[in-house]
């Protein structure tokens, strides 16, 4: 296995916290263009594993490579993020007394906020910027409505939205469903593979139907390590996956 032709790649990646080991020997690679679902039980090491990519934590070995050869292991949370990895959180932060459009506003790629007020001038390349990020949200009927009065799963694409205004070329996305409706959830899986089609996704998610609707590549850990890989079809008649996550 090599990192050549990736945008992602992780060999032999082990971490220990305390005597236990979190990720044990784990080795992932995502294409350019990809989008991938991770599923496993609690304490599988899927959040460990994105707070390895995002530098929040340091691996006590393997390889950890963005794109040709930017080894992530050297580099920490604000270097990462600069080069274009972007980490959705399972619960939303958005800036709830500011309006989905000062948020947006706000997140702009290009560091705004040292000169950020709700009275700066945005440009016509911002707005428009702006305006397409909305319609991929599905806010734009929300512009100038307060963060804070949204519903949870709006507040869960506003925060996608702003990740998007960094114009990230990896998104880790972290439970986005949880707490949704059914029909928000339907409409996170149409955001997700619309973003898709322009950037590389990571998705850790519990919600097998929401992966099932994602189609996409499925990778299943279980104690730090891969224990199963492939379509959703495939992972769910793994006899593996079955005794450890989907039996249960």
């Amino acid at each position: 296995m090599t990192a050549t032709g990736s945008i992602l790649y992780l060999d032999g990646v082990s971490v220990t916290f305390d005597g236990f080991r979190a990720i044990n020997n784990l080795s992932l690679v995502l294409a350019p263009g990809e989008m991938r679902a991770v599923i496993g039980p609690n304490g599988a090491g899927k959040t460990t594993m994105m707070d390895i990519i995002t530098g929040k934590t340091r691996p006590d070995a393997g390889q950890v490579i963005f794109g040709a050869e930017t080894d992530l292991t050297k580099l920490d949370e604000p270097a990462i993020a600069a080069l274009g990895i972007g980490r959705k959180f399972q619960k939303p932060t958005v800036f709830e007394p500011l309006t989905v459009w000062d948020n947006l506003l706000l997140a702009l790629s290009g560091d705004r906020r040292p000169r950020f007020t709700l009275w700066a001038r945005e440009t016509e390349d911002e707005c428009q910027r702006i305006h397409d990020i909305l319609k991929t949200i599905r806010l734009g009927a929300q512009i100038h409505r307060r963060s804070g009065a949204l519903s949870h799963g709006q507040k869960q694409w506003l925060e996608i939205g702003m990740l998007l205004a960094q114009e990230p070329q990896l998104l880790l996305v972290d439970e986005p469903v949880a707490g949704m409706t059914d029909s928000e959830t339907a409409q996170t899986a149409e955001l997700l593979v619309e973003i898709n089609r322009t950037r590389s996704v990571v998705v850790v998610e519990h919600d097998m139907a929401f992966v099932r609707a994602l189609g996409v590549k499925v990778t299943v850990l279980h104690e730090g390590s891969v224990l199963s890989e492939g379509s959703i079809d495939h992972v769910s008649e793994d006899p593996k996956v079955v005794e450890v996550y989907l039996g249960r």
